[in-house]
């Protein structure tokens, strides 16, 4: 028997079986739209997620005091430290020992009250040596310049401050009022889309953050509330780090696990969401594939039915000459056209799902990025073949069945 002619029957047995078809589809394509939305949401999350670190620097290492890892010293990190011990001009000087650093900042930051024209709120602060400060900003200018080793009371505002926190936008020149000292405006960043806090943050000298928060912190003149340092080379970041843990070890007379100090950069906080998203899709797409067995054995119940209803005729095909081997094919077709249309619906819907997630809301952190849907090929392609097989795989025992069939006995059956 042709191929055409085999291909021809399985399709009309798809047709003809309308309702019966189309309950198996339903099993396949739920599973697959299932696993394609859950896979590209999470390739998407994690696109983002890795677009937004990256614009804390990939080769910035930041030393925070006390043994919890902060995401941002700016504000304020991730909770309340344990085993705090401020970080200090001495902690400077070991780190100067250590190869691979290029920049290094002692930052001094803290909440204070910031008043314009009149209208006051509660925002983020950071004091920097303005002799680095540039290096470590991650952020372009939108207007006006960098802080500059002879700035008194001048500050840099994030892009929030500037546009969204007051009444009336701020710009180059505003005079603001800091815990009761003015400071001007000489900078304003450009908006970003990654962690951090340079949107809603403002930048100073290490000089002025100490005299605007003398009275709100108990760190000492020689002292930093974290330390930031840029290295040469970031394909060496991670030895860079763990150089910078010993040279702290040893300056702070502590032993590996009591550290009174934490040190974390962009790189590792990549690679820990990284891990974390793709543990959950996996996990997540182990979860929907289970309705892709489900599926499948919609297929076998579908396919053993077929058999039973085509007895009659599978035993005229054989009288007239079609061999095993096209009876099996025919079967096997059929069941293979039941997944493959799952497939491609599946696809269609898991593909509309992850394309209307943006519309709903989704953002990451604060004042968050436009969401990024991405949608692998690969993986279209890879659920249409998959649906197809499982669906040949569950109908392969009622093909061998109908293809073993006596055609004597088939043709008497009722």
């Amino acid at each position: 028997m042709k191929l055409s002619r085999i291909l021809k029957l399985s399709v009309k047995m798809l047709v003809h079986s309308r309702l019966r078809s189309w309950l198996t589809i339903i099993g396949i394509f739920i599973g697959v739209a299932a696993v394609v939305a859950i896979i590209s949401l999470g390739q998407s999350m994690q696109y983002s997620v890795n677009s937004r670190l990256q614009g804390l620097g990939q080769d910035i290492i930041t030393i925070s005091s006390g043994s919890q890892r902060a995401f941002s010293p700016i504000e304020g990190g991730g909770g309340a430290a344990i085993n705090v011990k401020p970080l200090s001009e001495q902690d400077i000087s070991a780190l100067k020992l250590v190869p691979g650093i290029a920049y290094m900042n002692g930052a001094v930051s803290g909440r204070v009250k910031a008043a314009y024209q009149g209208a006051n709120t509660t925002l983020s602060i950071q004091g920097d040596d303005p002799a680095v400060f540039k290096e470590f900003v991650t952020t372009t200018l939108e207007s006006g310049r960098y802080l500059t080793q002879s700035d008194s009371r001048a500050v840099v505002i994030g892009n929030r401050v500037a546009y969204d926190t007051y009444k009336k936008p701020l710009s180059i020149g505003s005079m603001l009022v800091i815990n009761d000292k003015t400071f001007r405006v000489v900078g304003i960043l450009s908006s970003s889309s990654g962690f951090g806090g340079s949107d809603s943050g403002m930048y100073m000298t290490t000089k002025d953050a100490r005299d605007v928060l003398a009275n709100t912190t108990d760190l000492k003149a020689n002292e930093f509330s974290s330390i930031t340092v840029k290295v040469s080379d970031v394909d060496f970041i991670n030895e860079t780090t763990t150089n910078i843990e010993n040279a702290l070890r040893n300056a702070h007379h502590v032993a590996s696990g009591k550290e009174d100090f934490s040190v974390t950069s962009a790189l590792a906080l990549q690679e820990r969401f990284s891990s974390v998203l793709s543990g959950m899709v996996l996990f997540l797409g182990a979860i929907a594939a289970v309705s892709l067995i489900v599926g499948g054995v919609g297929v076998a119940n579908t396919m053993f039915t077929s058999v039973l209803e085509k007895t009659k005729e599978i035993g005229v095909m054989k009288a007239i000459g079609a061999r095993n081997s096209d009876i099996l094919l025919i079967f096997l077709l059929n069941s293979g056209l039941l997944g493959l249309v799952g497939g491609i619906i599946g696809i269609i819907l898991g593909v509309s799902a992850t394309f209307l997630f943006p519309y709903i809301g989704i953002s990451l952190g604060p004042g968050g990025s436009t969401f990024q849907t991405i949608v692998s090929p690969e993986l279209l392609v890879f659920g249409v073949l998959f649906s197809m097989a499982i669906g040949m795989i569950s109908g392969a025992i009622p093909a061998y069945k109908a293809s073993k069939l006596n055609p004597v006995e088939a043709l008497r059956y009722e």
